[in-house]
């Protein structure tokens, strides 16, 4: 027995965990005090998957890319809407409209490190390398969804017409010159990427934890040609430009002609400038070429799918209107909305099928409920109690949860109208996650599923420096096997 030893190893241990009493006896205001840290840390960021969370995951996937063969049409021999055949004779032969469909396998992933100072000094706070890990994967979950919801490898937005430029009005700031103006249209990741203090993502040049560069596009479109306005002050300079199927937002560039920099990105084809223009901002010489989609690395999410030409999906953009203001949602007078009735409509006089869900943004939300809450649908409104709760208890800024879709068998279906944080202002999604009973014997159990060649999984790397480096992979595609089932409206004005 060394008691020298022990005793050391004691005092460390005491070190390592403090004891309660010792703690309690230097917790004066003028000597030694105690530092109270909780464990673990608070992982205080948002975490909202709905839409990976609810898409069934398919694994066995093998090769480069899952394939499959679609029948989208019987059509019958003679007039397709008769069957008669006469006595004793045989009916003509039907025949099929038939494709091939294949989505490549691509590989999402997202890499951590800590030095083994880190991991030392974290003990007892909470065990770094596998917080590292969990963190690793929700970060991989965050960026997944985006990808399910708006990835591009094959929807390219080209370049936007010339703006349409004028101006009038009185009262505004705007100082006296003649303005140029460019516009640049954004995906939906190119919007997400993008902001007015960091401009507007073109490409970026990514370093792998091994020392290798990869490019990737950042979703958006090359600049259009410029239009020129003159402007007296006390007038708008009112600006607009052809929508382009595929964009969810427009860069606005003005300034003198060649000098023009950022000073504007909506959610509609228009904007509006009344006050002096900000400097400092992205000029426009940095936008050179389309950089909307990511054709070697990325699969198409579930808005690009539907905005893509051909897709069958319900896509509706609503018109100009007044720049700056664009076209807002209509009330239709029965508490309901005009454009979303019309969706639900043609999904159904088309493909007879209907959404089971609507994602919206907060923008989109407020706006439905508004359209929807008025004196000439407040008859039609059901007021619901629950048996315990009081029949006076009432609560303030109620906002639509559900719509019902009569065009339906059966008789109509309640759709959830739900919030989601990476669908853009002036974008409402509808998606039906399963077919409907008229679809039987389908051989498609999901409308879209995630087929996966591995799920996820990690790496931990050999250690070349004196730091544990993970990394989490999932290498998948999202098939999208029904695109009809989808409805888009877009470049909705807010109001």
């Amino acid at each position: 027995m060394n008691p020298t030893q022990d005793t050391l190893d004691l005092v460390k241990g005491a070190l390592r965990t403090p004891d309660d009493q010792l703690v309690k006896s230097i917790t004066t205001g003028t000597g030694l005090v105690a530092y109270d840290l909780q464990a673990p840390a608070k992982n205080l960021y948002p975490f909202v998957t709905p839409i990976r969370n609810a898409l069934p995951r398919i694994g066995g996937g093998t090769g480069t890319a899952s394939n499959w063969r679609q029948v989208t049409a019987l059509v019958g021999s003679g007039f397709d809407a008769m069957g008669w055949v006469p006595e004793g004779q045989r009916s003509g032969q039907m025949s099929y409209t038939t494709a091939s469909k294949s989505a490549a396998y691509v590989t999402i992933g997202e890499e951590d490190a800590a030095t083994y100072e880190a991991i030392s000094a974290g003990r007892h706070l909470e065990d770094i390398q596998a917080r590292m890990t969990f963190r690793l994967l929700q970060k991989l979950m965050l960026k997944e969804e985006m990808a399910i919801l708006g990835g591009n490898a094959s929807l390219l937005l080209g370049t936007p017409a010339a703006p349409v430029l004028s101006a009038s009005g009185s009262g505004a700031t705007l100082p006296s010159a003649t303005y140029s103006v460019i516009v640049v249209a954004l995906t939906l990741e190119g919007y997400q990427n993008s902001s007015l203090a960091t401009g507007i993502a073109t490409t970026k040049t990514i370093t792998g934890a091994e020392g290798k560069t990869f490019v990737l596009s950042g979703g958006s479109s090359n600049k259009s040609a410029n239009a020129t306005q003159a402007v007296t002050l006390g007038q708008t300079l009112f600006a607009s430009v052809t929508a382009i199927q595929g964009a969810v937002a427009y860069a606005w560039y003005v300034g003198p002609a060649a000098s023009e920099t950022l000073q504007a990105i909506s959610t509609i084809n228009s904007a509006t400038f009344t006050a002096p223009l900000t400097g400092g901002q992205q000029a426009v010489s940095l936008i050179t070429a389309d950089n909307s989609a990511n054709a070697s690395y990325a699969y198409d999410g579930l808005l690009t799918t539907a905005l893509k030409a051909g897709s069958n999906a319900y896509v509706n953009s609503l018109p100009i209107g007044i720049a700056g203001t664009g076209t807002p949602l209509t009330a239709s007078g029965r508490g309901s909305v005009v454009e979303i009735d019309t969706m639900f409509q043609q999904m159904w006089n088309l493909y007879q099928l209907s959404p089971t869900v609507l994602y919206v943004n907060v923008q989109e939300l407020k706006n439905i409920t508004t359209k929807v809450l008025s004196n000439a649908s407040g008859p039609l409104l059901r007021y619901e109690v629950s048996a315990d709760g009081n029949p006076y208890d009432l609560a303030a800024a109620g906002a639509v949860s559900f719509y019902f879709n009569p065009f339906t068998l059966n008789g109509g279906l309640r759709i959830p109208v739900r919030i989601h944080p990476r669908v853009p202002p002036g974008t409402i999604i509808g998606w039906a996650e399963n077919l409907p009973v008229q679809y039987q014997s389908n051989e498609v159990p999901n409308v879209a599923e995630i087929k996966t060649r591995q799920d996820y999984y990690q790496i931990d790397w050999p250690m070349v420096t004196r730091q544990r480096q993970v990394g989490v992979y999932a290498e998948e595609v999202l098939t999208v096997y029904a695109p009809f089932a989808m409805g888009v409206i877009t470049n909705i004005g807010n109001g």
